[in-house]
């Protein structure tokens, strides 16, 4: 039985047992709605008001009504079964703070960046930034209130996505919702993770 069991195993990745992940993406696109969200502890956050030194600095079209950004990170964390917990990092937006973005991403298996259709643009900074460093990532399309939907395809394509990143719709507020986004994350860098694993004729991470 041992050696059936083996013989199965082979070939794969073994899922690690502390998870981190990253939730970034553009200013006030969801990323500490997310994290709080699904967060089965009080989420860490480190939020501050907006204020005058913000004008000229933080582009708020399309957010107009935003009064606080997060200024270093948010911290939640989900247990599943008995065996895996994932750490959750959400990254702050806004460009005069990406300095904390490399610290954030020690360590991750990958990234979910949140796309707001109103303000797509602001997702090019994430993709290129997870593309440079390989890592791991989905998009994930957070429906606002009000905002024009859109097909997954016209996003994929005014994004310029690879087709084998997977690109899912979202309601950043429901913890359903976001927990179908992490999981969607987490089978997308383990299939990653194998094949690297099968192109360096490896089974191990």
């Amino acid at each position: 039985m041992d050696s059936v069991r083996s013989s199965r195993d082979a070939g794969r990745v073994k899922l690690p047992r502390a998870i981190k992940i990253l939730v970034a993406g553009g200013f006030g696109a969801g990323k500490t709605t997310l994290v709080g969200a699904v967060s089965e502890i009080t989420p860490l956050r480190t939020e501050e008001t907006l204020t005058d030194r913000g004008i000229g600095v933080d582009d708020l079209s399309g957010v107009e009504t935003k009064q606080t950004t997060t200024v270093a990170m948010d911290f939640g964390r989900i247990t599943i079964g008995d065996d895996y917990r994932l750490y959750l990092f959400g990254t702050p937006g806004q460009e005069r703070f990406w300095f904390l973005w490399d610290e954030l991403a020690l360590g991750a298996m990958g990234a979910v960046v949140l796309a707001d259709t109103r303000r797509l643009a602001d997702c090019f900074p994430s993709l290129d930034y997870f593309e440079r460093r390989e890592t791991p990532f989905i998009v994930a399309v957070n429906c606002f209130d009000g905002a024009r939907r859109y097909d997954l395809d016209e996003v994929r394509l005014g994004l310029t996505l690879h087709p084998d990143i997977p690109i899912v719709l979202c309601d950043a507020r429901e913890r359903d919702s976001s927990k179908e986004v992490l999981i969607t994350l987490v089978e997308h860098a383990m299939k990653v993770r194998l094949g690297m694993a099968a192109y360096r004729g490896t089974t191990t991470p």
